[in-house]
């Protein structure tokens, strides 16, 4: 015991045991300054300094730009291109995921997988309505409204109606029509006969969206146009545009033909939608 008390004192006055560190100018041996110090002094103090340089280096890294010329660590302005690239992405993949979801609903609906008609002609039914028995005369609500609507209108020059839409649509033959447009009959367009081989023309400036095969009706185009009108043009012997191709109108796309189950002769089985609608191609287009 007396031998750990006496290691215990020599440690300690090893440790605190002063020193003097004295600053002389060498010419004259004049002592400039002076300081005491212990080993436990300039322990504590390098540690200290050490604890310093590393919380000073740790808030560098942390919270300034600096960090950016440490390797490893990325730059600010490149993570927030990269979530803005991200939103991007994401609302284009959502843009085609649409634009494929409308352009696969209508390929069903000219393939004849799906009737649009079907629930609108078929399907609804409505109870009969005696008029003597509905009271006609406007309330006050409804007055505010048809003034309301009035006022948003009155400036409102875009139509989208088809029968407003202002678009010139060329023929694309010349015929006579051997079956017209019937909507009793499920016959959404009209069937122009001409001459073998005619050219066929777009019937307005627009975008190719569909260029393929079909074993029913040959060789089938499809073009998107302005006011979502697409003009269907099938039956043809060839086709001369792609999928993706820019027309403009009076464009020769494909060729007369006579192709496909679902034909008597050569003609071209022509088409108008509007808003995933059909109507009359006869009541736009002169065919005679």
């Amino acid at each position: 015991m007396a031998g750990k008390k006496r290691n215990k004192k020599k440690l300690a006055k090893k440790w605190l045991h002063e020193y003097r560190l004295v600053v002389l100018n060498e010419d004259t041996f004049e002592e400039r300054f002076s300081y005491k110090l212990t080993r436990l002094n300039v322990f504590v103090a390098f540690t200290l300094s050490a604890i310093l340089l590393i919380a000073l280096t740790t808030v560098l890294i942390a919270f300034t730009p600096i960090r950016e010329y440490i390797p490893g660590y990325s730059s600010t302005k490149l993570k927030n291109q990269a979530v803005d690239l991200t939103f991007k992405t994401d609302s284009l993949q959502k843009a085609i995921a649409l634009n494929n979801q409308y352009y696969n609903s209508i390929r069903r609906v000219l393939s004849g997988e799906v009737d649009s008609l079907a629930f609108s002609r078929e399907n609804l039914t409505l109870e009969p309505i005696d008029p003597a028995t509905v009271d006609f005369s406007a309330n006050e609500a409804d007055s505010l409204l048809r003034i309301e609507v009035e006022q948003e209108e009155k400036f409102n020059t875009f139509e989208t109606n088809m029968t407003q839409i202002e678009i010139a649509l060329f023929p694309p033959v010349k015929g006579s029509i051997s079956s017209p447009y019937n909507i009793d009959d499920k016959h959404y367009a009209v069937d122009v006969v001409t001459t073998k081989d005619a050219p066929v023309k777009a019937a307005a400036d627009g975008t190719v969206i569909f260029s393929e095969w079909s074993s029913a009706t040959g060789y089938v185009i499809l073009v998107e146009h302005d006011y979502g009108l697409i003009s269907v043009y099938k039956h043809n012997s060839s086709l001369s545009k792609e999928q993706g191709e820019v027309v403009k109108a009076g464009e020769v796309i494909a060729i007369v033909g006579n192709t496909g189950e679902l034909t008597t002769g050569p003609h071209l089985h022509f088409e108008l939608w509007i808003d995933g609608y059909p109507v009359d191609p006869t009541n736009y287009i002169n065919f005679e």
